[in-house]
């Protein structure tokens, strides 16, 4: 060995960005899509009355606020009860069918029928038995958003390994033990999960009951915009609807992240 000193070249360390990009890109994507569309419509001189500019649909939004908002209101109204009551119910259904394989069996071909069956054929009956107004929009929202959650927390149950219920078996486990332990955590991923797309399926019940069946909603109003010609007062509406949305839908993945964060992958799954 030499005495020659052994240099050591510095480890570098990596960069840190100081803009978090992940949190600015919706911003960006949605500023950046806005101004397109602005863009198309003023360098085609697109007429409102077939593709209104954005700034014509903020005009429409202040316009006629008083109104939106008391509109926005109910249709978050029956969005959320309806989303509620699928909630509770697909649950309590979701566990049932995937309890017992016959039960699966007998109930499964009826709920995938009934699914198939466009809720919009549904809402005249739903007139006739309840009336127009809120609860027809309230069941509408409630039977196109039950699907999803059942079948989801039905799927987490059908994914216990038979080989850990051989063991849990060998060990005195009943089958009420198995449920309560390790069926129904092992399913809290998959009802969660689905619940984002329950709260979005649960608009489109209200809006598509608000259009038919209903004297207030989101849907009622666009629908009475568009016999006028209002086409930006329909385009605000339907801003509206997006935003409710994903207001929900953040809160629904928040939940979840909360929730269930124990089966979230890792961030290196995701770099």
């Amino acid at each position: 060995m030499t005495d020659k000193a052994i240099e050591t070249v510095p480890l570098r360390e990596p960069k840190v960005s100081l803009v978090n990009w992940v949190a600015l890109a919706p911003w960006i994507y949605t500023i950046g899509f806005f101004l397109i569309w602005e863009g198309i419509v003023r360098f085609f001189g697109i007429r409102p009355t077939i593709l209104p500019a954005p700034t014509a649909i903020a005009g429409a939004l202040y316009q006629y606020w008083p109104a939106i908002q008391k509109h926005s209101i109910q249709t978050l109204f029956t969005t959320t009860v309806g989303f509620g009551l699928a909630v509770v119910g697909g649950l309590a259904l979701g566990l049932l069918v995937g309890w017992s394989r016959v039960i699966y069996a007998g109930l499964y071909p009826l709920m995938v029928g009934f699914n198939a069956i466009p809720k919009v054929a549904v809402v005249p009956i739903l007139v006739i038995w309840f009336g127009i107004g809120t609860i027809p929009a309230v069941l509408t929202a409630f039977l196109i958003a039950f699907f999803p959650i059942v079948v989801n927390v039905a799927t987490g149950l059908a994914t216990i390994e038979p080989e850990t219920e051989d063991v849990l078996r060998a060990l005195g486990a009943k089958k009420m033990d198995i449920m309560l332990k390790v069926g129904i955590p092992r399913s809290m991923p998959y009802f969660f999960g689905s619940l984002k797309v329950a709260i979005t399926l649960a608009f489109v019940g209200s809006v598509i009951s608000e259009t038919i069946a209903a004297n207030s909603g989101l849907g009622y109003m666009m629908a009475s915009a568009q016999s006028l010609f209002n086409v930006p007062l329909v385009f605000a509406g339907l801003i509206m609807l997006a935003v409710e949305g994903i207001v929900m839908y953040a809160i629904m993945a928040w939940v979840e992240k909360h929730m269930t964060g124990w089966a979230h992958r890792s961030q290196l799954a995701n770099a």
